[in-house]
């Protein structure tokens, strides 16, 4: 998890991302997977540390607040970045997310 503040971007509009849907925003070297829950966003790194699949592609798992690999079926806290089942072992880094004026954006680390 970001502890200290970075750069502020802004990734999209909030009416980009579908209501329990996950989208993929590369910035600088930061490829990052929005997802979005109800009226609330999540930013996570984007690729899943057992083999490096999109993980923008998976299915969400808007109770749980998690996202799953695609391609292996690994399931990541969108809160977290903790794998929350194997084969992946370790986490995901997570980004601050800020809605403001209908806008979505994120807090990258120095």
């Amino acid at each position: 998890m970001i502890r200290e503040r970075g750069e502020k971007v802004r990734l999209c509009s909030r009416d980009d991302v579908e209501i329990n849907s996950a989208r993929r925003f590369d910035v600088g070297r930061h490829r990052i997977a929005l997802i979005r829950i109800g009226d609330d966003f999540y930013a996570i790194g984007d690729r899943c540390t057992h083999a490096d699949y999109s993980l923008s592609e998976g299915e969400v798992y808007p109770a749980e607040k998690e996202i799953e690999c695609w391609k292996h079926g690994s399931t990541f806290s969108l809160t977290d970045g903790q794998p929350q089942s194997l084969p992946a072992v370790k986490p995901v880094p997570v980004y601050h997310v800020e809605v403001e004026d209908g806008d979505v954006w994120v807090v990258l680390p120095r």
